[in-house]
């Protein structure tokens, strides 16, 4: 048997029940069958796409994208001073123009010019086109080429390289076919769809397929949420739309994972509700300006969520907090658990820079957070997210009473002290217990907790010395936690949350 076929053609064959069994497997299915009716339909495929294909190619383009960059000067190899071929050299390479000396003849500067092809498609019949930011980079030259063949030059209006998009304008003699943005959010895997572009520079394929999966994360960037599909997407699909069966757009294709190049069925579009907040912006103003919270988050895990009585895993918990940012004089604090914002469910944390980047610049929202098992809501007022606002400063306990070594949770704690904080080079605002030794069979092991890193908190409480450590995990012991959420900084101040079992 070939060594490629499918692993399930290699199966062995299955022997035949008897019949007395095969029966009475047969009636058992048969009462099942009776007590759980199936009531789904699935419907048909479409008999073709071929109307839907006609109505809305005429709005999908090609982009040809190209840079010129000027081409440096070639320059005398680098020769230590004195060498006897130092001056061979430099005959050299003036003769032939390329050096710098005196004599050398003048010479125009080369360029380079490099070119890039993807799609795109119309969204305003007066000129306005999307396509992706990686499809354009920073072309000097941008020509939108239409499926009659016609060609009109493109400027840029704006392009966002955290999800990927860019805006052109292009000025027709008159109205251009164009396609509308659809519902991306009630999609759902196994639904229809259908991809238009321009593959290879072939232009205008159309190719269908279904919606595979929703919220992928192909860690591209701070905001991923693509839908996937086996719809065949290649290079040169770039930018492209990915149509639903009313002819809507409800994704823009953007990646594919392949590892020939080609298409193998998994391909990755950014959905309509991700995409049209940030086209609205680049329309607007030419550029992004999305909400910011000013917190710093990490995912919860069951642990985590032992340790915080959320019950079931969820939302975002906060452990840091940007001191200028909107969240701490709204009175959101280390340790809250963002369940919802503005009204939208934050199912875990990379739902969150998702809903606060969309949401308006000034807007004053509701952030419902759970604090130490309680639900709370807060009003905040967003702030914009600046490039250099991202560092957060972090919220640190008081007080410091250096204390003898003891041991808790595979760990041996020291209070803080001037031999510590040069040993393990500690900021010098950095207060709690210090970390010198981790039992390497213990669960703050697995958690990768290490010397030299500093408790700052032990169940959302701020500790100073070893013995306010061991004294609130008696205390969590006593309440029937079986886990202690402590916040845990590194030397540089930067604090993450691990739960460590306790049991």
């Amino acid at each position: 048997m070939s060594h490629d076929m499918p692993a399930l053609a290699q199966a062995a064959p299955i022997k035949r029940p008897q019949r007395r069994l095969a029966a009475s497997v047969f009636a058992a299915f048969a009462v099942v069958a009776t007590a759980m009716p199936v009531t789904v339909q699935a419907r048909s495929a479409p008999e073709s796409f071929a109307d839907l294909a006609a109505e809305v190619t005429g709005a999908v383009v090609n982009i040809s994208a190209s840079t010129t960059v000027e081409a440096r000067n070639r320059t005398l190899p680098q020769l230590p001073p004195g060498t006897p071929f130092e001056d061979l050299f430099e005959e050299f390479f003036n003769r032939r123009g390329q050096g710098g000396g005196e004599n050398a003849p003048s010479r125009p500067q080369q360029q380079r010019r490099s070119n890039s092809l993807g799609s795109g498609f119309v969204v305003d019949p007066s000129g306005i086109v999307i396509t992706n930011n990686h499809v354009i980079g920073d072309a000097n030259d941008i020509s939108v080429i239409f499926s009659d063949g016609s060609r009109l030059k493109a400027e840029v209006v704006g392009k966002d390289s955290k999800v990927d998009l860019a805006v052109l304008r292009v000025k027709p003699d008159k109205p251009l076919k164009s396609v509308k943005f659809g519902d991306s959010e009630n999609i759902r895997p196994g639904d229809w769809v259908m991809a238009i572009g321009n593959p290879f520079g072939l232009g205008g394929s159309v190719t269908a397929g279904i919606v595979s999966a929703r919220g992928r994360n192909i860690e591209s960037g701070p905001y991923d949420n693509y839908i996937q599909t086996d719809a065949s997407i290649n290079k040169g699909n770039s930018g492209g739309p990915l149509f639903n069966m009313n002819g809507e757009v409800i994704g823009i294709n953007t990646a594919i994972l392949s590892p020939t190049g080609g298409s193998v069925g998994i391909g990755f579009a950014v959905p309509a509700s991700t995409a049209v907040p940030v086209i609205d912006q680049l329309r607007e103003f030419g550029e992004t300006r999305r909400g910011w919270l000013g917190v710093r988050i990490q995912n919860v895990d069951d642990a985590t969520a032992e340790a915080l009585s959320l019950g079931t895993p969820r939302g975002a918990l906060i452990a840091g907090i940007d001191d200028k940012g909107p969240a701490r004089p709204a009175g959101l604090e280390i340790g809250d658990v963002i369940v919802r914002f503005d009204g939208k469910e934050v199912k875990d944390s990379r739902d969150l820079p998702r809903i606060v980047s969309s949401t308006p610049v000034g807007k004053q929202v509701d952030v419902q957070i759970m604090r130490k098992g309680k639900e709370e809501t807060k009003k905040v007022t967003l702030g914009r997210l600046e490039d250099g606002e991202k560092q957060a400063s972090l919220q640190q306990p008081s007080t410091e009473t250096p204390t003898a070594t003891r041991q808790a949770l595979g760990l041996s704690l020291s209070g803080m002290n001037d031999e510590l904080r040069k040993r393990y080079s500690l900021k010098d605002d950095l207060k709690g217990v210090v970390v010198t030794r981790v039992d390497p069979n213990s669960n703050a092991a697995d958690k990768r907790i290490q010397a030299g890193e500093v408790i700052v908190e032990v169940g959302q409480e701020p500790v100073s010395n070893p013995a306010d450590v061991t004294k609130r995990i008696d205390t969590l012991k006593g309440e029937g936690r079986k886990s202690a959420l402590l916040l845990v900084s590194n030397a540089q101040g930067e604090v993450r949350f691990v739960a460590v079992s306790i049991e």
